[in-house]
């Protein structure tokens, strides 16, 4: 595998690659290529090379990926369906891709075997990836402390937010340590072939993590339970919320509930160093956002 000189960060100006991106040109090493919808509006630091374009473009993302030793590939999408045409024009040039796929990825499962619709469409993706020829590595995060952003609204109206599946334990990850781990995947040795299982460091239910953002934000906020038919149509009614990520969200959510209890791994850790971050380092961090 030859030395990498230019990585393009694919949905660069999103949660997790917009620090993919801050901790590459950090690292000062690299020549660093952004591949955004909005150039005008980036906000990225001048030394990054920023290209118009998406996935769904086709002609964008070639002309993006000429060039370049190394991909980030984030999935805006929720189907495998256009995984050939893009991984194909990342393969033409890249000889290393590291794939933010999902936690729900279940290992040894084929993609139509896997038992959720998300844990399909990315093991669909990663396997389109392992046979283009490039290097590769999938980053399979658990849930996004960057998603408890969808309480912000109910947070600012009052003491309580309302959803179902209250009790469902999760391990939040801060969206930092997995840029930490890609930024180490994009630019070290030894992470080729891996796949690699990312948790926050500890379980809490949708109910405490209401709760820690009330402590952090100096109110009592609590949880109140709706049954799984309000909280459908709660999300349907929100703008901001994709309506096709509905059902499949909360069968997802259905499904945890009645699964084992998760366990956190240590992979941030082994990867980059550092200890994952808390979630309620992530609240601190982003207070505003819900005020």
């Amino acid at each position: 595998m030859s030395a990498v000189r230019r990585i393009l960060v694919t949905g660069a100006t999103g949660n997790v690659g917009r620090q993919v991106t801050a901790g590459l040109v950090a690292a000062g090493a690299y020549e660093v290529r952004a591949l955004t919808r909005c150039p005008e509006t980036a906000g990225l630091p001048p030394v990054v090379e920023v290209r118009r374009g998406d996935l769904s473009d086709a002609a964008g993302l070639a002309a993006a990926s000429e060039g370049v030793d190394a991909v980030f590939l984030m999935w805006p999408f929720h189907s495998a369906e256009p995984a050939d045409a893009v991984v194909a024009a990342i393969g033409r040039h890249a000889d290393r891709v590291v794939f933010l796929s999902s936690g729900s990825v279940q290992d040894g499962v084929e993609p139509e075997a896997q038992s959720t619709p998300v844990g399909r469409w990315h093991r669909a993706v990663e396997r389109r990836i392992e046979e283009s020829g490039p290097a590769w590595t999938h980053l399979r995060p658990s849930a996004f402390a960057a998603n408890t952003r969808w309480w912000a609204g109910q947070v600012r109206a009052g003491d309580a937010v309302r959803g179902a599946y209250g009790a469902l334990p999760t391990h939040l990850l801060h969206e930092a340590d997995i840029a930490d781990v890609a930024v180490r995947a994009l630019t070290e040795g030894g992470h080729a072939g891996a796949a690699y299982a990312l948790t926050g460091p500890e379980v809490l239910t949708q109910a405490q993590q209401v709760r820690i953002i009330g402590e952090v934000l100096g109110r009592p906020l609590r949880w109140e339970e709706l049954s799984r038919d309000a909280a459908r149509r709660q999300l349907l009614a929100d703008d901001g919320f994709p309506d096709t990520f509905v059902d499949p969200l909360l069968d997802g959510y259905a499904q945890m509930m009645t699964a084992p209890r998760p366990t956190v791994t240590g992979t941030v850790e082994a990867v980059t160093g550092a200890p994952a971050r808390t979630y309620r380092e992530w609240v601190a961090e982003h207070a505003a956002d819900f005020v």
